[in-house]
């Protein structure tokens, strides 16, 4: 018989591993390769992931305004601005208008747009205008050359060039030298974007812990060695009880014997201010799409000759993305023209952005006219 036993060690030893739970539910925004040129899963992903960067789309959209033709001749006028309001535009919708609001979203959106003059069945007149996916069509040129090849992805995965090019209206924008694709204007949105969907799940997260309490029970066994031995047992009955109390319906009392302490877990953490990384997040993302924040909802601290400012430089990104239009509206109308074997010149007429424009005009040449007045005037003084 061994007199001195060796004392045994219960210890327990722990080893911490780093955790590879998804922090939100949009993945493909963390995995993302920033050399990578064409994604088009990931900017759909960022629309849907962070609301204010697809309001600041869609109101860009809608700010780009509408158009019509102007024509030396009234009569073709009237039949080419007709034609424009009645076209059938894929399968519901119908217009020029709702032609260019989805190529225009999916230039925003992708960098690249692609649409497509639908010729009927007789070959003599425009049937519809279709906004095709870039997802099924492959840009290609031969090495060294000006020759744009457009390919077709079949549902095999092969490639078919397309049979009729000239049909083809593709815009892209701000591309790269040498590059076949333009550039999203969420380039470079991905990693601030990242990290905005992370400071709001761990909100959520710490919200849900507090709307649903975890509590810690911890027994402390008297000293005494009789009241020692059953310990194991009033340990097993708090924790009965205390399940008991927390699945009523009704409030329930916890009676305890001995030294009892419940604490909610996690009640002593500070939880982090995010209001800060929030909006220098959220500076980041607006300064990129080049939208005055009070557009989209954000009441930020700005005096009226800043939001006149952020207001010119959105004029200024709306008229360069009807220069980006125009030579697809051109497309649209000479091809209507050639079906009706006409040869007219005519102009694209965009309306104005904002009444703000028109009041400033009417001012100026107001201005104008005035100063003429006082110079007829003057002028027939001294004569």
């Amino acid at each position: 018989m061994k007199f001195f036993k060796k004392k045994q060690n219960h210890e327990i030893s722990v080893q911490t591993a780093i955790s590879k739970k998804k922090t939100h539910p949009f993945d493909i925004i963390d995995n993302y390769d920033p050399l990578s040129k064409f994604k088009i899963n990931l900017y759909s992903t960022i629309k849907e992931a962070i609301p204010v960067i697809d309001a600041a789309i869609s109101k860009l959209v809608r700010l780009i305004g509408t158009f019509k033709i102007e024509c030396e001749d009234k009569d073709v006028e009237f039949e080419i601005n007709k034609f424009l309001q009645n076209v059938k535009v894929g399968s519901c919708s119908t217009g020029i208008d709702s032609f260019i609001f989805v190529h225009l979203n999916q230039l925003l959106t992708y960098g690249t747009a692609i649409g497509e003059i639908i010729p009927n069945s007789k070959f003599n007149d425009i049937a519809a205008l279709y906004n095709a996916s870039l997802r099924n069509i492959s840009l290609k040129s031969d090495n060294g050359s000006l020759n744009l090849k457009i390919y077709k992805k079949l549902s095999n995965g092969e490639l078919k060039e397309i049979k009729y090019p000239e049909l083809i209206a593709i815009s892209v924008l701000n591309p790269d030298p040498e590059s076949l694709y333009g550039n999203s204007i969420l380039k470079g949105l991905p990693f601030v974007s990242g990290i905005l969907l992370k400071i709001f799940a761990s909100i959520g997260n710490n919200w849900e812990r507090v709307g649903n309490a975890r509590f810690a029970v911890t027994y402390s066994p008297p000293k005494d060695a009789s009241e020692q031995m059953y310990t194991k047992e009033r340990a097993e009955n708090i924790a009965s009880e205390w399940s008991k109390a927390m699945k009523s319906e009704t409030p329930t009392d916890f009676i305890a014997i001995g030294d009892v302490d419940i604490k909610v877990i996690g009640a002593d953490n500070q939880v982090l201010d995010s209001k800060t990384p929030v909006r220098q997040i959220l500076e980041q993302i607006v300064s990129k799409l080049s939208i005055p924040p009070f557009l989209l909802g954000l009441s930020w601290s700005t005096t009226e000759s800043m939001s006149v400012q952020q207001l010119e430089i959105l004029n200024s990104e709306l008229e360069s993305y009807r220069r980006i239009l125009n030579p697809v509206i051109n497309k649209i109308c000479n091809m209507w023209m050639q079906f009706k074997r006409l040869d007219l010149n005519f102009e694209i007429k965009w309306c104005s952005i904002n009444l703000k424009d028109e009041l400033r005009l009417a001012n100026t040449r107001l201005l104008k006219a005035k100063a003429r007045e006082i110079e007829l005037k003057n002028e027939s003084k001294e004569n």
